[in-house]
């Protein structure tokens, strides 16, 4: 009996191993190390189709990872097919159980249909109120069939008036401000906010993307504060000048925080930025933006550095911002950090 015991908890392992592995495969992990975000970990869901997310978030988790300490696990839109990344599937993001011990929730996801068994670890995450960033369209992370058991989340839900964008982060979809494709952002630092410690190291003007300013409706919720404002540059230059008119008076808000409730009144830290696409993410001043806003996020901003180390870790090739424009092909394991 004792052998057929050891036989049967053997073959449990093995099987166990064999899943873990092959769960593992969905998503990437970069682990921790020294650093002030030492012990903390932080999710980041990438799922659009259009700004390359899945290139954004993979180079922010290994830079917030190998320069900064935090545990970083980086979740992608996955074909169940093949297992390759594929943005164009919208219904299923594998991994998001590591929501349930993390520290902070990154996000930039578009109009994504999850099934209700892997939206539920979001809302979880949400109703722990815990902290949450959100890149460019996670302002309309979702788009939620009839009959799912989440339909508050969807973008254009109308009892929450935007659902998770509006509620959580301040804003849902609302416009293209600048012309998209021909008018870039150049990111200028709101009046009176330059010593926020978000913007810590961080100059105005030096935060620039390709991609164009998104519309708001001004005044944002009382509970948030805009810290960066966004220029619409009459070109997609970093040198072109700024369009002149109504787009840029007033400017929008392209950065800011915002506070949110829960059902049971906890009260959570976020974060947006209306920026984020891979290109945008060729800026330093985005790149220091967003590691700042971790920080911030989780509690540690008296430790943000007067210029938090930036640098691009490894390979970072960026594509061209377009629908369908996703390199075909590649797999979670495909963004592992070089030794």
């Amino acid at each position: 009996m004792r052998r057929l015991e050891f036989m049967f908890g053997g073959l449990v392992m093995v099987l166990s191993a064999i899943e873990l592995t092959r769960g593992e495969d969905g998503w990437v992990v970069y682990p921790g190390g020294e650093g002030p975000g030492k012990g903390k970990h932080v999710v980041l869901i990438s799922g659009d189709e259009e700004y390359r997310s899945e290139e954004t978030m993979p180079q922010l988790g290994k830079i917030l990872s190998r320069q900064h300490g935090f545990r970083c696990t980086v979740l992608f839109a996955i074909d169940p097919k093949d297992g390759t990344i594929s943005p164009n599937v919208n219904n299923n993001i594998p991994g998001l159980e590591s929501l349930k011990n993390a520290d902070l929730m990154i996000i930039f996801t578009r109009f994504r249909d999850l099934p209700d068994e892997q939206m539920k670890h979001v809302v979880d995450y949400i109703e722990s109120g815990r902290p949450v960033i959100g890149l460019r369209t996670a302002t309309h992370a979702f788009n939620l069939s009839s009959g799912r058991a989440y339909p508050t989340y969807s973008w254009n839900h109308g009892e929450s008036k935007g659902g998770f964008g509006r509620v959580i982060l301040g804003e849902t979809w609302i416009s293209h401000h600048g012309n998209h494709g021909s008018e870039a952002t150049r990111g200028l630092i709101a009046d009176g906010q330059e010593s926020h410690p978000i913007l810590r190291g961080i100059k105005s003007g030096e935060i620039f993307g390709p991609t164009d300013v998104y519309g708001v409706r001004l005044p944002l919720p009382d509970d948030s504060l805009p810290l960066v404002l966004g220029q619409v540059v009459a070109g997609m230059k970093p040198t072109d000048k700024p369009v002149e008119g109504p787009k840029n008076s007033p400017m929008m808000p392209i950065a800011w925080t915002k506070s949110f409730k829960t059902k049971d009144g906890k009260t959570g830290r976020a974060f947006c930025t209306t920026m984020g696409a891979s290109q945008d993410f060729e800026s330093a001043g985005l790149r220091r933006l967003l590691v700042n806003a971790t920080y911030w996020a989780v509690g540690l901003e008296a430790k943000i550095p007067s210029a938090s180390n930036v640098e691009i870790v490894g390979q970072f090739k960026t594509s061209p911002f377009k629908f369908n424009g996703a390199v075909l092909g590649r797999k979670p394991s495909d963004h592992k950090l070089e030794q």
